[in-house]
């Protein structure tokens, strides 16, 4: 296919999606799968464009004054791909397969309109009913912070400590430009433009024999400031897929319990490849039966109980543009219930002096630092470890991750344009 070829596919798709109301992946792969005969780049390229216009999907629209795909597509090649207008009226030539060439409308609106004074919720790309609680945590700079979330978010690898080290990875991975990752100790970063397509990690030895794992740097450092030590009894109580339950074992340095559960047990069915691939031997993984209660035999033993919260996801938007579309209040008002049951769960598993790590992939007050002092005040004997001391497991990084993050009483806050990762809040509590 050629590149004017791909662009009018991805109008074609971007308007099934708002026609239909299908979330993104699925329209995608109904589409390759109705045209064989793109070939895996074509069908790499097209995604991008489709994912990059609903990282853009309001401001877009705004910039070009119009409420179509076509205009979205066209405004997200200025946004985001910084595309000029020469090159842009080369792809749309109205030529076989291309789009019809740029109007007169189109071209003004390329040549004399911007989001300078676009509304926070325009400027930043995201629905207007959120503007009030992106305000309560970044006030003036929620555009900014929001525009960062929209960006392509880069490909982050964890090293397992367990097989392997940074250098060697690093070396091994050279082809495809890894860099260290600027936090992480044990992070690799992959940058990729705006059209690349995900290199193909899963085929790459190191991945097959445990070396490497994917997981975005942000939750690589939700795992550390946990400070989870080799001997401890550690209980991942949300362990999902097992990203950070493998990044907890490599801490542990397979000495140690650590029990992995999921009160969705379809939620935890890779996890039992990818601890066997990374060579984890101390990992008991929990599959809800019934109403039997997994964690029964567990009685105020745990040093650290590690809570991967249910939230809204708002963190994650890099990765999941079109989930923020589709996410409506009451999905809020929903996750900030499972956020406290799922706390209320962990109380009882704490020893005394033993601590519980509250994590979510969410930057809205209400799920992060107003749901901890919502614990504490049902929960007076835990206190919150202060975020400096938490930080301390940086080393070295610790002053300046300090300067960059969000810090609040309750925790920690990172952030897109703040450290460069997915948005992550972290808070550490502690049983008297």
């Amino acid at each position: 296919m050629t590149p004017a070829a791909r662009l009018s596919a991805a109008i074609e798709l971007i308007d099934t999606i708002e026609r239909d109301r299908v979330p993104a992946a699925k329209a995608l792969k109904e589409w390759g799968t109705a045209h064989r005969f793109a070939g895996s780049g074509d069908r790499a390229a097209i995604a991008g464009l489709v994912w990059d216009v609903l990282r853009r999907y309001a401001s877009s629209a705004y910039l070009m004054d119009a409420d179509t795909a076509r205009a979205r597509l066209i405004g997200m090649l200025r946004l985001e791909r910084e595309m000029d207008m020469a090159t842009m009226a080369a792809l749309f030539d109205g030529g076989r397969f291309a789009p019809a060439p740029l109007t007169e409308a189109e071209q003004a609106a390329l040549s004399h309109r911007s989001l300078k004074d676009a509304p926070a919720a325009i400027a930043g790309d995201y629905p207007e009913w959120l503007d009030s609680h992106l305000a309560k945590v970044f006030g003036e700079d929620r555009a900014a912070e929001a525009a960062a979330m929209a960006s392509r978010a880069p490909l982050d690898l964890r090293v397992n400590t367990l097989k392997s080290n940074r250098d060697k990875v690093l070396k091994a991975l050279a082809h495809l430009h890894a860099e260290p990752t600027p936090w992480s100790a044990n992070g690799l970063r992959i940058a990729l433009s705006a059209d690349a397509r995900n290199p193909g990690i899963q085929a790459e030895e190191d991945f097959i024999k445990g070396g490497v794992e994917v997981q975005d740097e942000g939750s690589q450092l939700a795992a550390a400031l946990t400070a989870a030590k080799p001997g401890e009894q550690v209980i991942d109580l949300c362990a999902g897929a097992g990203g950070k339950t493998l990044a907890l074992a490599a801490m542990m340095q397979g000495k140690g319990r650590l029990i992995a559960t999921d009160s969705d047990k379809r939620q935890l069915v890779p996890i039992h490849e990818r601890l066997s691939r990374a060579g984890v031997h101390n990992a008991d993984v929990r599959t809800p039966k019934g109403e039997t209660d997994t964690l029964a035999d567990i009685h105020a033993t745990a040093d650290l109980v590690v809570i991967d919260a249910p939230c809204t996801g708002t963190g994650t938007w890099r990765r999941n543009p079109d989930a923020k579309w589709r996410m409506r209040p009451g999905a809020l008002e929903i996750r900030l219930r499972d956020q406290a049951a799922v706390l209320e769960r962990a109380v009882p598993l704490v020893k005394a002096g033993g601590r519980i790590a509250y994590i979510t992939c969410s930057v809205l007050a209400e799920e992060n630092g107003e749901q901890v002092r919502a614990f504490i005040g049902r929960h007076p004997e835990f206190g919150v470890v202060p975020p400096e001391q938490t930080a301390s497991v940086l080393w070295d990084k610790a002053e300046d991750f300090a300067q960059a993050a969000m810090q609040s009483a309750e925790g920690w806050l990172m952030t897109p344009r703040r450290t460069g990762t997915d948005g992550f809040f972290v808070s550490v509590l502690r049983k008297a």
